[in-house]
């Protein structure tokens, strides 16, 4: 069945594969993305190309996840359009890279803002309209890091991926009653076909970066290189749009709480199978079993 589908962050990477790989199954997507009228135009330009093209019904949406008021313009103007909503997509998100200690605290909570607290922005304006309707999924894009082997000078960035995890734990159970579905999609490292490497932040404290660096000299091209060799032959990106696409058109009711794509196997999977497994048997010792959600 078509679906009225809003992601985030879809200028490029994992989003604009996604709203990709969605329009060609012959949904109505919208992109969400900021500043399509400066920076992000040549991105709007493409979507448009690409939609005619293919004969798709993919659009672009204003959307900036940082601005309640940009938000609340891009969910109405796609209600005004469509008259619905039946899929949300969480997945913008920035990544920064160096030691943790080099970030001031104004940059983290900038980047919380970002990977975290732009949800809630979002969840504000479009799940009323999903619990409205008895029904709905909402896919909240993780990350393996949450879970898996970390290396370290992403300590910011996983921190926030980690929260943004945790928010969609407690959302799936708040939502079931609502009949609103809940999948969370986690990537692994991919290292080609996603600009989370080459377009991450650095800290402003770079008279402290720069002591590090005395002792972890390119410790990030380091684990770059190791990410890229870890990875199989055909690990691309577009895994992950492939797998939200699916999840997408399975049934009502048969959709998976939580799947991996990782290439590099940094052992997310068997953790988060260990995690979730204890999140349903407590529930169910608490008498609240009808909140377990999703095909385990």
């Amino acid at each position: 069945m078509k679906k009225v589908i809003v992601i985030t962050g879809a200028s490029s990477g994992f989003g604009a594969l996604t709203a990709r790989a969605l329009a060609d199954a012959g949904h109505t997507v919208y992109a969400g993305m900021r500043q399509t009228g400066t920076r992000n135009a040549p991105q709007v330009l493409a979507a448009q190309e690409y939609a005619e093209q293919h004969d798709v019904d993919l659009r672009t949406v204003e959307l900036d996840v940082g601005s309640q008021e940009s938000v609340d313009a891009g969910v109405a103007r796609i209600l005004t359009e469509e008259g619905r909503i039946d899929v949300l997509i969480h997945n913008a998100g920035h990544m920064v890279t160096g030691p943790a200690e080099a970030f001031t605290p104004e940059q983290l909570a900038e980047l919380y803002d970002v990977n975290v607290v732009s949800t809630q922005r979002v969840n504000r304006a479009v799940l009323p309209h999903l619990r409205a309707a008895g029904k709905g999924l909402v896919i909240w894009v993780s990350s393996s890091s949450v879970k898996g082997g970390t290396p370290p000078y992403l300590a910011p960035y996983f921190a926030a991926k980690a929260a943004m995890d945790s928010m969609a734990v407690s959302y799936a159970g708040e939502l079931a009653r609502w009949g609103v579905e809940t999948s969370i999609v986690v990537p692994g490292s991919f290292t080609s076909g996603t600009n989370h490497f080459a377009h991450s932040g650095h800290p402003a404290d770079q008279d402290t970066a720069t002591v590090y660096e005395s002792r972890y000299a390119g410790l990030m091209e380091q684990v770059s290189e190791k990410l890229a060799a870890l990875a199989p032959e055909g690990a691309d990106a577009s895994l992950v749009s492939d797998e939200i696409a699916r999840i997408v058109a399975l049934p009502d009711g048969q959709r998976p709480y939580r799947v991996h794509i990782d290439p590099a196997d940094d052992g997310s999977g068997e953790v988060s199978d260990v995690a979730d497994r204890i999140r349903r048997e407590f529930l169910t010792r608490v008498g609240l079993s009808d909140l377990v959600t999703g095909v385990c």
